[in-house]
């Protein structure tokens, strides 16, 4: 069967504070190089979605110096990690270093770049806006974490009547069991996952039409 789709890419909190040496999960000794082996096939998917013309939104989770916008402001009940995690160091805090892209994906005048406070990149966002703007049909997800902000952002997706494409090499988990749930999630309940090699090699631009081959 084949679908015609107007995807956009979507790469989630690739950022300093999450990723990279020194950032706030590397001194919270988290296990970043998990985050860390996708980064070569998601710049490359990067590459190849540029060149046909795909759009692409970053996502940057940021936070306000003041703490205004800290879940714990909201929440009395939180579990334990995400509690130890506010009060030990300011996570990717808006201008820092943390809260930057990595240097492989430094911010581009052509790219779009969404700023969110929460795990889904819709809520309290423009991306609705945006995504509508551009004429979207179907979002492919990337990025970190899978079983959080990735799992949280495409069932948002989905609920709001887009596609969603889960591409399974180009997003993380720093635990792999939650990693492997998502992903039986997606193909049970929401949309499709793929290995963005296959799905590149399935998808054929016409006329300015998108055509994604997928196995009946």
């Amino acid at each position: 069967m084949n679908y015609k789709i107007k995807p956009a890419l979507i790469i989630i909190d690739m950022q300093n504070g999450f990723i990279s040496e020194g950032g706030s999960f590397d001194k919270l000794g988290y296990e970043i190089a998990k985050y860390q082996q996708i980064i070569p096939k998601l710049v490359a998917a990067y590459n190849q979605a540029k060149s046909l013309g795909l759009p692409v939104i970053f996502t940057k989770a940021i936070r306000e110096k003041s703490g205004i916008d800290l879940l714990e402001k909201d929440h009395q009940i939180l579990p334990q990690k995400r509690r130890e995690r506010i009060k030990k160091i300011p996570l990717c805090v808006k201008d820092s270093w943390d809260a930057k892209l990595i240097d492989q994906f430094k911010e581009k005048l052509s790219d779009l770049v969404l700023f969110k406070r929460r795990d889904s990149v819709f809520q309290d966002t423009e991306l609705e806006l945006w995504l509508k703007s551009l004429k979207v049909n179907t979002l492919l997800f990337s990025g970190i974490d899978t079983s959080i902000c990735v799992e949280s952002s495409l069932r948002d997706g989905f609920n709001r009547g887009w596609d969603v494409i889960l591409l399974s090499d180009l997003t993380a988990s720093l635990v792999d069991n939650f990693y492997q749930t998502t992903l039986s999630e997606v193909k049970e309940n929401y949309g499709l996952v793929f290995n963005s090699d296959d799905f590149f090699e399935r998808l054929a631009k016409k006329d300015k039409s998108y055509l994604l081959k997928v196995d009946d």
